[in-house]
């Protein structure tokens, strides 16, 4: 009984580690299962399909060679050699300071060739990013399992067409064309130049490396110039509405200074206005005081007539014609010139004052200060004159 638990045992146990043993292809699609969901890669399935899948995704996007360690990480989730990646840096941050510079870096911006995301980047520059270690272990057990050279397989299925069981391991110079020994011997390119496919592959993938770069660091710097233009049109704006407003509060000053100048000229009219309105008042009272004493005058003058008796009449007479007499020459009193009631002389002559708003414009500092000595100039002596002329009239 025993032995047969333990042999069950046994062969449970047997089975399970049957069941947690993976090949080289298993655990590739494991890391990857995990890649996926770190770096946002799509799954690939098992076999041959997935070691072509896994070549692709481990190929930097601008050596278009596998990565070399150290592999960066960038904020989305795309990975690059740190040499590529500090390469593009580098060439869009010609002013950046190395690491081995004795100044303090300050920082820069780099764009992710993939995607085309603006990274912000610290004094470290791209030694400032995280590694990703989880694609660095991808790319140890590739090296590990795999012997062969990247697309070797394709290479090694190209056959020649004229010769179909000749491979394809030359390249014609002269005719710019892949092609086998045999075409080189005996066939079309006999008399041509020709070099290894290898060496021709090296070097064409490197100069559209090295292209690429470039190209990637010409985008950066003309987005970086497209940005430099974006912060001139939001300066523009800025510095239009700060004109704006000064150019307001300049004319709010000088609608100020008119009102102020109203207000007083103003009052010079209410001033003399108050003054004529209380003369000539005071002159109505002297007239209606001596109408009402003349009233009274005429009625005992009348009541006197009316006396029957001559005696009596005569007693009180002479000192009434007297009075009469007095109060008729004292009817002629004050009155007002001819004339008087006229506010004509209060005359604003506005025209020099028109034509200096008129002329009101922008201009240059060396401009505006010649215009305004000119204009202080007319001024002090216009306006000299014209004072000197109002105020002989009276006239503001």
């Amino acid at each position: 009984m025993f032995q047969s638990r333990a042999k069950g045992r046994k062969k449970q146990s047997s089975a399970e580690r049957e069941k947690i043993k993976y090949n080289f292809t298993d655990q590739v699609n494991l890391l990857i299962s995990g890649m996926n969901l770190a770096v946002g890669f799509k799954p690939m399935l098992g076999g041959a399909q997935t070691m072509d899948s896994l070549e692709k995704q481990l190929i930097c996007p601008i050596c278009l060679e596998m990565f070399t360690k150290p592999v960066v990480i960038l904020p989305c989730q795309h990975n690059l050699c740190r040499k590529c990646a500090n390469d593009v840096f580098q060439a869009s941050n010609p002013f950046w300071q190395s690491r081995g510079s004795t100044t303090v870096p300050s920082g820069g911006r780099f764009r992710c060739p993939s995607c085309r995301h603006e990274v912000v980047l610290d004094r470290h520059g791209v030694y400032g990013l995280q590694r990703n270690l989880l694609v660095e272990n991808i790319i140890d057990i590739y090296k590990q399992e795999s012997s062969r050279p990247l697309h070797t397989k394709s290479d090694q299925q190209l056959m020649c067409e004229e010769h179909e069981e000749e491979k394809i391991n030359i390249y014609c110079l002269t005719c710019e064309a892949p092609t086998c020994s045999m075409c080189k011997v005996f066939g079309a390119h006999k008399d041509c130049e020709v070099a290894p496919l290898q060496n021709v592959y090296k070097r064409q993938k490197t100069e559209l490396s090295d292209g690429i770069a470039m190209l990637v660091a010409g985008n950066d710097r003309i987005q970086a110039i497209v940005t430099q233009l974006e912060e001139i049109c939001k300066t523009i704006e800025d510095n239009s509405r700060r004109q704006k407003q000064l150019l307001c509060e300049k004319f709010d000053a000088l609608y100020a200074i008119l009102e102020e100048r109203k207000k007083e000229m103003l009052q010079c009219i209410t001033r003399e206005q108050e003054e004529k309105v209380q003369y000539v008042r005071s002159l109505m009272r002297q007239h209606g005081d001596h109408l009402e004493g003349a009233s009274k005058l005429v009625e005992t003058a009348l009541q006197f007539t009316e006396e029957p008796q001559m005696a009596v009449f005569l007693q009180n007479t002479k000192q009434l014609i007297t009075k009469v007499i007095d109060t008729s020459k004292a009817a002629q009193l004050e009155r007002t010139e001819p004339g008087y009631e006229n506010m004509d002389h209060f005359v604003v002559n506005l025209g020099r004052a028109e034509q200096v708003l008129q002329r009101i414009n922008f201009q240059s500092d060396c401009q505006g200060e010649e215009e305004e000595e000119i204009e202080e100039e007319e001024i002090e002596e216009g306006g000299v004159a014209e004072e000197e002329g109002e105020m002989v009239d009276g006239q503001y």
